[in-house]
């Protein structure tokens, strides 16, 4: 009790002490590291969250000039930037789902709770137009598995504006929170939501295969910090050890990929297990300059002639 009278006494007293951007900035800074909250949803450090937090508020980008930081706030301002700090930290959910806005590969897009936060480093393949492993001029197709707010699709059809984007997800919901954001984002013409169980209702062949699927195990759910347990589970659990939507995608991708097509699938730290079980599988581990790791391709080429291992797996 005594603990949380001091933290809302912090707070009134941000609110009537405080007056710049730069002081509110590390107010949450102080703030966030004094609660040990939890980051990972695109930002990995309290001074980008609570930079974040203050420049949604004020309506202001992140690339705002330094003179900028000394301005002095409105009364109503400093009110609503506190009170988003305290939401972060006593709810302990992501900024995102506090502000329905997050940032993926230079795009804006709404999320909730009804799907997990974009924070994926295939957009930096994205930026790259998967360059060298495919030739701009040879995606006509994409395919992107467990879209959820369609962030991967949507920034893929930006990058191929002559593409035509698939788009699945198991989830109604994950699915309506991807049609808010193809209209928004105007790639009604480019982009198709399809509801799907994996590849189960996919029909023809794309040049390039991409997903994101779930990949965490049952026993890391549970270890979780409350930040990732507030994301829907359908999202991120995959079977005993988070496998089991990459084996489905292995087993059955190459039917559905042109013959020069790749497939490149997330597993993030499912890497060693995935490796584990698929020991002569020629993976081509892909490197960010922006961080991010546990990201694979594989080429039509090598998936059939692995087809009989993938098809026992």
């Amino acid at each position: 009790m005594q603990s949380y009278t001091k933290t809302m006494q912090n707070y009134k007293d941000a609110v009537t002490e405080l007056s710049t951007i730069r002081d509110f900035i590390r107010f949450g800074v102080s703030e966030m590291n004094r609660a040990d909250i939890y980051f990972g949803h695109g930002t990995d450090n309290a001074l980008d969250e609570a930079s974040a937090a203050v420049l949604y508020i004020l309506r202001l980008s992140h690339d705002i000039p330094g003179h900028f930081m000394d301005s002095v706030l409105l009364q109503r301002e400093r009110e609503a930037i506190v009170e988003l700090f305290r939401r972060r930290i006593s709810e302990r959910l992501p900024l995102a789902y506090l502000t329905h806005e997050a940032w993926f590969a230079g795009l804006k897009f709404y999320v909730d709770e009804r799907v997990l936060v974009p924070r994926s480093p295939i957009a930096e393949l994205i930026h790259q137009q998967f360059s060298p492993w495919l030739e701009y001029e040879q995606v006509g197709r994409v395919l992107d598995l467990c879209t959820g707010s369609g962030c991967i699709a949507i920034a893929c059809a930006y990058q191929f504006p002559d593409a035509v984007v698939d788009a699945v997800d198991i989830s109604e919901d994950a699915l309506a929170v991807a049609q808010r954001n193809v209209s928004e984002l105007g790639v009604e013409e480019q982009v198709n939501l399809i509801r799907s169980d994996l590849l189960s209702q996919v029909s023809g062949k794309y040049d390039l295969i991409v997903s994101n699927p779930p990949y965490v195990d049952r026993g890391e759910i549970k270890a979780m910090p409350e930040e990732f347990r507030a994301e829907p589970i359908l999202g991120l659990e995959s079977g005993d050890d988070g496998l089991d939507a990459t084996r489905s995608i292995l087993a059955n991708a190459s039917k559905y990929l042109n013959d020069k097509g790749v497939l490149i699938v997330e597993v993030g730290a499912s890497d060693e297990a995935l490796v584990a079980s698929y020991p002569d599988l020629p993976f081509t581990w892909l490197e960010f300059e922006n961080g991010g790791s546990g990201v694979f391709l594989l080429t039509k080429e090598q998936l059939d002639e692995y087809a009989d291992m993938l098809n026992k797996a």
